[in-house]
């Protein structure tokens, strides 16, 4: 199983991302993930967000072996033809390092819904926005697959579906590439077996199948020998992502890869 960071973008800048990279990448860590929201959920006087593409693409630069993805961009934000063409690029700025993560976005209920109406963007029920991540699958493909003039992604990028329940782990598995969750959800094993059995029923499954899960950057996930990993390993998690809180503690990442 792989080991991955996050680096959460929240009240920190470019600068410092781009330090804990370097450590993350030299140290040995496999992926570098950031989410993609727009403002920090913390009202007041910081910094304010990087957003996640821009940062990635400059990371891809700066850094020389880690794969980076976003964990994970909403669809609604990014039109999937401009999208394919984004990671197209990507794909060519990094030497083919692209995990690209997409989802739904956060629903009504969750605190990201104000930066959304703050662009000007509707949030949308469930059922909508989990049917636009299929259109943007489907649309990126098709670009990819040899549309006249479309730059193609070489290798094209696995899609990495991230979701909390079972319409999206079921949309995962039968439209995408892999699927993320989070590595403490309580029906972790229940939505992995549902992803991965859609990908074996589904047109795809010949592909490989990539399952993400995401938790807090502490030994017992870090630990090769521990419990936790142990799960995880067992569930078929390919690749843990440690989440990674600002101020970025690099001689912490340099430990840890170790």
């Amino acid at each position: 199983m792989k080991t991955d960071v996050l680096l959460i973008p929240m009240g920190t800048r470019y600068a410092d991302m781009r330090a804990a990279a370097l450590a993350a990448d030299e140290a040995g860590f496999d992926g570098l993930w950031t989410w993609d929201h727009l403002r920090d959920t913390e009202e007041g006087d910081g910094p304010g967000v990087p957003e996640a593409w821009t940062t990635l693409t400059a990371l891809a630069e700066a850094t020389k072996r880690i794969m980076l993805g976003p964990l994970v961009l909403n669809v609604a934000n990014r039109h999937p033809g401009v999208l394919a063409n984004m990671a197209a690029t990507f794909q060519a700025v990094s030497g083919g390092r692209l995990l690209l993560g997409i989802g739904a976005g956060g629903s009504r209920r969750t605190p990201y819904a104000v930066e959304q109406e703050a662009i000007g963007q509707k949030v949308e029920g469930d059922a909508v926005r989990a049917s636009r991540v299929v259109d943007a699958i489907a649309l990126m493909r098709r670009l990819w697959s040899g549309h006249a003039g479309f730059l193609r992604p070489d290798p094209p990028p696995p899609i990495i579906v991230g979701g909390f329940g079972p319409r999206m782990a079921a949309i995962a598995g039968t439209h995408g590439d892999g699927f993320n969750t989070q590595a403490f959800h309580p029906q972790l094993t229940e939505l992995v077996k549902i992803a991965s059995d859609a990908h074996a029923s589904s047109a795809r499954s010949a592909s490989p199948f990539l399952v993400t899960a995401f938790a807090g950057f502490e030994d017992r996930w870090l630990k090769p020998d521990s419990r936790a990993r142990q799960m995880l390993e067992r569930v078929g998690v390919d690749r843990v992502i440690l989440l990674l809180s600002p101020p970025f503690d690099l001689d912490a990442i340099r430990r840890a890869a170790k």
